[in-house]
């Protein structure tokens, strides 16, 4: 019986990790979908946290991609770290098997693993809801896409410690190579 593996990325992973975004991204106006370009970019940026590059493999092929990289919120007491979700990919022949569910939820544990608080995403609210994903203009969060309502989310991750700050509220600076998509 062949198992879903969920794991870091590491560095042989960056051709197959290519080909589920291209083929996941896939349209017909452009050749390489931007969201391959996201994720090599912020590979090469301040923003690449490697622990939290999360693969699904199955049957020794990498089916399943999620990635979560450092943002900003710009609180009223300064600078605080969160997380964006994304891009999260499964190759075609893939989808609709819990796949990116899976890879999805190990990344979020491991983001809870290294103390992480905040996560945002911008994508389908009935999807990431069964993450505990809500609204997150409701949550005090603003960022370029806050104008799409329900797509623009975050969620809260549990606190490492019962004397945990709440998060943050203010506006979510995404480091630079997010303003290509």
């Amino acid at each position: 019986m062949t198992t879903l593996r969920l794991r870091p990325e590491g560095p042989a992973d960056a051709g197959p990790v290519r080909r589920v975004l291209a083929a996941a991204f896939a349209r017909p106006d452009v050749a390489t979908p931007p969201e391959v370009g996201l994720v090599e970019e912020l590979r090469d940026s301040d923003a690449w946290i490697a622990e939290l590059a999360m693969i699904a493999e199955y049957g020794g092929e990498v089916v399943g991609y999620a990635l979560l990289t450092r943002v900003r919120v710009k609180s009223d007491a300064g600078p605080v770290p969160a997380l964006a979700l994304g891009p999260v990919a499964v190759a075609p022949h893939r989808q609709r098997v819990g796949h990116g569910t899976a890879v999805v939820q190990a990344a979020l544990d491991a983001a809870t693993e290294l103390g992480e608080r905040l996560v945002v995403v911008l994508g389908n609210p009935a999807y990431y809801r069964r993450f505990g994903f809500g609204r997150a203009d409701r949550m005090g969060l603003t960022s370029p896409w806050s104008g799409l309502g329900e797509p623009w989310q975050a969620l809260v991750l549990p606190p490492a410690t019962s004397d945990a700050a709440p998060p943050p509220q203010g506006e979510v600076v995404f480091p630079s190579p997010w303003s290509k998509v």
